[in-house]
């Protein structure tokens, strides 16, 4: 099974960080591969035309952002960048080499 998940939170989604699961705010399931490949791209098109910065990775993550868009963080004493991501999962993990492929 794949997961289109949506992620708001001061990382990008390659970074991998630990309790990276609390900064999800929405998943979509799917039972093929193509399904949630056209839903993460339907979704990406509608980030890039809302936030002005992008990076995308080959494995099916990507990052959005403006840079106005921060918070201040206390522990580390300065403002930190949020960003809006998606990416395509397979049983919860990133996706295997053979989806890659695809």
């Amino acid at each position: 099974m794949y997961q289109v998940v949506k992620i708001y939170g001061d990382w990008e989604p390659w970074w991998s960080l630990e309790n990276w699961q609390e900064d999800i705010i929405e998943t979509k399931c799917f039972d093929d591969f193509e399904e949630a490949r056209a839903f993460y791209q339907q979704e990406c098109q509608t980030l890039k035309s809302s936030l002005p910065s992008c990076k995308c990775h080959d494995n099916f993550q990507a990052a959005f952002w403006n840079q106005e868009d921060q918070r201040w963080c206390e522990m580390c004493g300065s403002y930190l960048q949020q960003y809006h991501s998606i990416v395509i999962l397979e049983d919860g993990r990133e996706l295997s080499k053979e989806a890659l492929s695809y």
